[in-house]
């Protein structure tokens, strides 16, 4: 089997946006999205991106069935709302508006800052001259740029939010809190593989956010957004259900495409400022982290599980830092219809494969899988005894472990099974 014989699923192209906001700018007053894509079937992606969960653990008296029992018998929505409000009421405080700052520089030309010649007499005053207006650099200011949403998970101000939304490297980031305080803060970590980051304000005995347990979300349970609309609402809310689990998104945040697996869809409206933003359940338990919304059709958005993020924000509490696991394929998932197209004995696992377009290696050198003795074409089918498949990925797997763990691998080469042990290294920096 060689790499030309493969076919690549063809994938349908619609539009998204990653829902952080842009304000203010140059001009003071546009708004600005960045554009986004999702694509349906497989796709390759580095295996130390451990992405992808989802859950929600409920008891038998829990809220949703409690709400569903007064219903049912003939109390309308009654359970229902008084559970919304009382989910909303625990984790709204928790809940802080990220606001980006930059010092940005004006710029003036002979007649002033900002000032158009052709704007004032209404002909092209420019086609007079050799040259067009030269403009001279003025003096700088700081503007506040960009917003999006976060919340708190530790009392003395560790937050999690959107990369996205503290992209920026030369910018300043503060948070609001639902009472109005503001806080300088400072990004501590940014995730390269998930669409995550984490700041840090000092201060304590902060109001936190519970976590949920994303594993046992279902389709049609109600949840709730809650954000920074429009980079105007502080800690708006909007209601909806699960509409889908498992979706796999790809979304282009300043020109450079990142993929997301396993997220949730949801019809609550997400809106441009509630990047970062909590999703939550009828316990006021965050289950989500809302990113993105499909603008191709109505209230189609997406949120990464929590519990696809859990073993990151423990490793950030502990360690200040984000630590991965790693085993460095680059990787497709198998199925029924790749492997009917292909040949392929099998109609499951992780097919290691270089980037087709990108010419990106199938192993990375000098990575746990390389020194293992991985190649490109192997088909890896277990991990541990567990079958790689689109509910199992091969990266949600290796995220459940610790870089120096001792993993056994279930690999198909040249048509022979055989077993290989690595040991997992932390994602170097």
């Amino acid at each position: 089997m060689t790499e030309q014989n493969i076919k690549f699923p063809k994938s349908n192209l619609i539009t998204i946006i990653i829902v952080s906001l842009l304000i203010g700018g140059l001009s003071g007053g546009a708004t600005g999205f960045m554009a986004a894509s999702f694509f349906s079937g497989s796709f390759n992606q580095w295996l130390a991106n451990p992405l992808g969960i989802g859950s929600l653990s409920q008891t038998k008296t829990d809220v949703n069935q409690n709400a569903g029992a007064s219903i049912a018998s003939g109390g309308s929505v009654v359970g229902e709302e008084s559970a919304t409000t009382q989910a909303v009421q625990k984790v709204s405080p928790a809940v802080v508006s990220v606001i980006v700052t930059k010092e940005l520089q004006q710029y003036y030309n002979y007649t002033g800052p900002d000032f158009n010649l052709n704007d004032f007499f209404g002909f092209p005053f420019d086609d007079l001259f050799d040259s067009p207006q030269q403009q001279a650099p003025g003096p700088t200011e700081k503007r506040e740029v960009g917003s999006g949403t976060g919340f708190i998970i530790t009392s003395d101000g560790l937050i999690v939010t959107n990369r996205h939304v503290v992209e920026d490297t030369s910018a300043e980031y503060s948070v609001v809190l639902s009472d109005g305080t503001r806080y300088d803060a400072q990004v501590i970590a940014r995730d390269p593989f998930n669409d995550i980051a984490f700041l840090k304000v000092e201060a304590s005995g902060l109001p936190t956010a519970q976590l949920g347990d994303s594993d046992e979300l279902k389709i049609g349970q109600t949840v709730m957004a809650i954000g920074f609309s429009l980079g105007e609402y502080s800690n708006s809310v909007t209601k909806g259900i699960v509409s889908g689990i498992g979706r796999e998104i790809v979304a282009d945040s300043g020109g450079q495409a990142e993929k997301l697996e396993n997220v949730i869809q949801t019809d609550a409206a997400i809106n441009p400022g509630n990047s970062g933003g909590p999703l939550i359940n009828l316990q006021g338990q965050v289950i989500g982290i809302n990113t993105a919304v499909n603008l191709s059709g109505q209230l189609i958005g997406f949120a990464i599980p929590i519990n696809s993020v859990k073993q990151v924000i423990d490793s950030v509490r502990r360690e200040g830092k984000i630590v991965r696991p790693y085993l460095g394929v680059r990787y497709i998932l198998l199925n029924s219809q790749l492997a009917e197209e292909n040949n392929l004995p099998y109609d499951y696992g992780a097919l290691v494969i270089r980037g087709e377009n990108s010419g990106e290696l199938a192993i990375q050198p000098g990575s746990p899988a390389d020194k293992a003795g991985l190649e490109e074409n192997d088909i890896i089918l277990e991990l541990n005894g567990i079958k790689i498949t689109s509910d199992n990925p091969l990266a949600k797997e290796i995220a459940k472990y610790q870089p120096g763990a001792v993993i056994r691998l279930k690999v198909a080469h040249d048509g022979q099974e055989k077993d290989v042990q690595v040991e997992l290294d932390e994602y170097p920096d």
